[in-house]
């Protein structure tokens, strides 16, 4: 069975391809394209090491940074972070980013 982690990549990766044509991504992109998806992926990313911190920026959209708990939230190499107009686009690219980024 697929780890946590393997899993939550492959959720992450699914959202990017954002095919609109076919059922089981169209239910993946309505199930973590709400607030309880960011707080699914939020938990996700905890699992992994990860605090989330997201900011709405005057109206034009959301950045999303994801950062190595126990840390200052300071960037680093496994920083994740992304800019999207709405809140759960930032906080999805943003772990996808932090993943990529650690390599782990």
């Amino acid at each position: 069975m697929p780890g946590r982690r393997s899993l939550l990549i492959a959720a992450l990766g699914f959202l990017r391809c954002r095919p609109t044509d076919v059922r089981a991504f169209a239910a993946l992109d309505r199930w973590l394209s709400t607030w309880n998806g960011v707080g699914l992926i939020v938990a996700g990313m905890e699992r992994q090491g990860y605090d989330l911190e997201l900011l709405r920026q005057d109206g034009l959209g959301w950045r999303a940074s994801f950062y190595v708990t126990g840390r200052i939230h300071s960037f680093t190499d496994t920083t994740g972070t992304a800019f999207a107009t709405t809140p759960w686009e930032a906080v999805q690219q943003a772990a996808w980013n932090a993943l990529a980024a650690s390599g782990r």
